[in-house]
Order: structure tokens, then C-alpha cells, then sequence
């Protein structure tokens, strides 16, 4: 396997593991953890290739809705799908899921991980050298920071589920719909062109130029999601500050000699 092609596959994914670990601020996450959330989203691949075979087996005959199935249906629902339950398995337990950016952390290295595994494939099924650098680069630039982001909004309202459980259910849906959708979105524009071939060169021109716009509204997204959690946590770290000094000085009474 070639160096170059190695690092062009990686190096976009290990870049958003370090901005995402170092996002967050108040409690890092346990090193053990982290790479037990890549790992799952490694092994998520595996049955995402599963539904994904099984459902394309039912793509429409139509260029524009065999597009819109295969990103939305394929793609989006059965890759975040197994990556929320990945997710799921992986953490929902854990004793060190205690704060609300935890959600987006976790959810960002199991997409990552499996983002991390499908690079690596794209590149190295790539016809020849030039091909699997074009694809390295196209990739490097637009669909691991998807996953990335798509890791974002899904980490965000797996939080909600978590620390606000009377809508737990309202918010792991959320946890699924959302991603999904913004999946689907972003893959349909990419493949409704490919499905209607060269020959629709305006067409596809403008799905390029909505595309690109809807790139820039999901980092928009994503960015906000993210300070919204850091507000979030920040509060509920500092809600824990403020009781533990408040047991403090109700145990120092304790010690207290209240004899006369």
C-alpha cells in the first residue's frame, strides 16, 4: 500500500479527531473510550455494506429518483443508522457519557471511524495511481468533513436523549431523522448528476451550485451545534461547581462544636 495514499485517506480524519477532542474544554474524554468509539465506527462499515446491497436492490429505474433513493435511502439512512447504534452500544452507559458535549464527541469519532475505513477503500479501489489521488483529494475535502458534520448533529441530540430523558425518545429519532436527511441532501446532489450523465452539463452545474451552498449551510449547522453543547456543558459544570462547594461548606458545619 502506498505511503502517500495512506496519509491522503487518514491525515482529513485524524485533522477532525484532534479538532474535535480539543473542543472539548471541561472534561476530556478517556483515551480508552475515544478509541473504542473510532473502532465501532470501523466495524459499522460491515453492516452498513450489508443494508446497502440489500436496499439498492430496489433503486428506481428513473435517473433523478434512482439519485434521490440511493442518497437519501442507501446511503443516508443505512449508514446512520448502524452508526447510531454503534453509538448507542458503545456509550450510552458509560459512566463517563456525563456531559453534553460528550454526545458530540462520541458520535464524531464513530462517524469518523467509519468515514477513516470508507476512504481508505475509495482510494485504493481507485483505477490507478492519479485516480486514487484525484478521489483522496475530493474526498478529503468534502466527504469526511461530511461525516464529520453529520457526527455533529447526531452527537447533539443523542445528548438531549441523554441528559434530558423525558424527550429521550423525541431526540434519539432526532439522533437518526436529522443526520440522515442532511445525508441524503448532501449525497442526492452529488448523485442525481451522476445519474443523468454528461450530457446534462447545465443541470448538473446547477445541482453543483446548490450543492456548494448547502455545503456552506451544514458547516453553519454543525459550527452552531457545537456552541451550543459547550454552553450546555459549561452550565452543567458549573451547576456542578457551585453544589459541590455548597456540600463543602454544609459538611464543614459538621465539624463544628456547637456546645456552649
Amino acid at each position: 500500500m502506498n505511503a502517500t495514499l495512506i496519509a491522503l485517506a487518514v491525515l482529513p480524519v485524524v485533522v477532525l479527531l484532534l479538532y474535535i477532542y480539543i473542543k472539548d474544554r471541561y472534561e476530556r474524554e478517556p483515551l480508552s473510550m475515544l478509541l473504542k468509539a473510532f473502532f465501532f465506527g470501523c466495524l459499522s462499515v460491515i453492516p452498513a455494506i450489508i443494508l446497502e446491497g440489500l436496499l439498492s436492490i430496489f433503486t428506481p429505474p428513473f435517473p433523478i429518483s434512482a439519485g434521490i433513493y440511493t442518497g437519501f435511502v442507501v446511503a443516508g439512512a443505512s449508514e446512520e443508522l448502524v452508526k447510531l447504534l454503534m453509538l448507542y452500544w458503545a456509550v450510552w452507559r458509560n459512566r463517563n457519557f456525563n456531559e453534553y458535549f460528550d454526545g458530540i464527541v462520541y458520535a464524531t469519532f464513530v462517524s469518523l471511524g467509519f468515514a477513516c475505513v470508507e476512504n481508505i477503500a475509495y482510494v485504493f479501489q481507485a483505477g490507478d495511481y492519479f485516480d486514487a489521488l484525484q478521489t483522496g483529494t475530493v474526498r478529503a475535502l468534502l466527504s469526511v468533513p461530511g461525516h464529520f458534520l453529520f457526527g455533529v448533529v447526531m452527537g447533539y441530540y443523542f445528548a438531549l436523549a441523554r441528559f434530558q430523558p423525558q424527550q429521550k425518545v423525541a431526540n434519539l429519532l432526532k439522533a437518526f431523522f436529522v443526520p440522515m436527511l442532511l445525508h441524503g441532501t448532501y449525497d442526492s446532489l452529488l448523485m442525481v448528476p451522476e445519474e443523468l450523465g454528461v450530457n446534462e452539463g447545465l443541470f448538473s452545474g446547477i445541482f453543483m451550485v446548490v450543492f456548494i451552498w448547502f455545503d456552506v449551510k451544514l458547516w453553519k449547522i454543525g459550527t452552531r451545534k457545537l456552541r451550543e453543547l459547550q454552553a450546555y456543558s459549561q452550565q452543567q459544570n458549573d451547576e456542578g461547581a457551585s453544589q459541590e462547594s455548597s456540600f463543602q461548606r454544609n459538611s464543614s458545619l459538621d465539624h463544628i462544636d456547637w456546645d456552649v
